[in-house]
């Protein structure tokens, strides 16, 4: 393999290199936006649920026990 043909194969793969690099990135990225998006939910939810769990249950720190409860045939 002459030298040129060296260079020639070189830079072919550079070039794929970078596609792949880029392509990586990219993905890097919305994976990044998605993450960020999900701990804004859980943030949210866990927000929801202090609320909601303060106001009806008792302060929120009972847990409900099912022997409590009317079975629905009844």
């Amino acid at each position: 393999m002459t030298s040129e043909e060296r260079i020639t194969t070189l830079e072919v793969k550079l070039s794929f290199t970078e596609d792949l690099i880029e392509n990586l990135n990219q993905t890097i990225y919305k994976q990044q936006q998605q993450i960020e998006y999900l701990y804004r939910e859980i943030k949210s939810l866990k927000e929801q649920m202090s609320a909601s769990g303060s106001e009806g249950l008792g302060g929120g720190s009972d847990a409900r026990d099912l022997r409590d409860e009317i079975p629905p045939h009844y």
